[in-house]
């Protein structure tokens, strides 16, 4: 057990756990480059529309 005893001390000085639904550092990160992504490959909804009733853009 004394082998042990300096892991499992350490192990209980570590950060505080994250809240449950909180997102990481790294998920931040990855959410708003995808939400780039979706807004680089977005498009105006009146150009849709217009194209839809047969009008020319």
């Amino acid at each position: 057990m004394r082998p042990l005893l300096p892991l499992l001390l350490l192990a209980a000085c570590s950060v505080e756990p994250e809240q449950p639904g909180q997102v990481s550092a790294d998920e931040a990160r990855e959410l708003n480059e995808a939400a780039e992504m979706l807004d680089a490959n977005s498009i105006d909804l009146n150009e849709v529309e217009e194209d839809a009733e047969g009008n020319e853009a």
